[in-house]
């Protein structure tokens, strides 16, 4: 019997993998938690699926999302990830992952942690949604709005509300499954 999964992960292989195994899993780890920031804000304005087939270039060319490397980042390394087939070359997009690692730490330093930030906005546990169609389902919401406000007020880059929501549905902040998909009630139980 085949599985019930949300729709929009269609029948691409790489699509499946990352809704089965990734998509409303809740992520408490920074490293994680950037990787996702900075995959989000590279995917606005483009479809999920273009960034998850250059996910691993992205990793190659930020150095395995390490936000202190990516913090300090010159002009040179700036110029080189312009120059990358592998990833998105968007220049105001390219600065924005400096500008959003330095404003990451900053955080970090501020609560102890990014994820101690970032799940306060939500009580430390993931928002269970009951959406039964795609049509149910938000592209931002009143809570998106104010994470977004206030990483833009720390200085942060490419965050409006709908890349925000788009971080909370990957990172398990929200459960956004539709309620007849298999993942629906296994996100709900971790």
């Amino acid at each position: 019997m085949k599985k019930q999964r949300c729709s929009w992960c269609g029948d691409d292989p790489l699509y499946v993998a990352y809704h089965d195994n990734e998509w409303g899993v809740p992520v408490k780890d920074d490293k994680t938690l950037f990787e996702f920031l900075l995959l989000e804000t590279f995917q606005a304005g483009l479809s999920w699926i273009t960034i998850l087939r250059k996910r691993e270039n992205f990793r190659q060319a930020f150095d395995d999302f390490d936000y202190y490397k990516i913090a300090n980042y010159s002009e040179g390394k700036i110029a080189v990830l312009l120059q990358d087939a592998g990833i998105i070359r968007n220049k105001l997009k390219v600065r924005s992952a400096v500008t959003n690692a330095q404003h990451f730490i900053e955080i970090q330093k501020e609560f102890g942690s990014f994820s101690n930030y970032i799940w306060k906005f939500v009580d430390e546990k993931p928002i269970n949604n009951n959406f039964k169609t795609p049509t149910d389902c938000l592209a931002n919401t009143p809570l998106s709005d104010k994470i977004s406000k206030d990483l833009k007020k720390r200085g942060f880059k490419f965050v409006g509300s709908t890349v925000v929501y788009a971080h909370m549905q990957a990172t398990g902040m929200v459960n956004d499954h539709l309620r007849n998909c298999f993942r629906y009630d296994e996100i709900t139980r971790l």
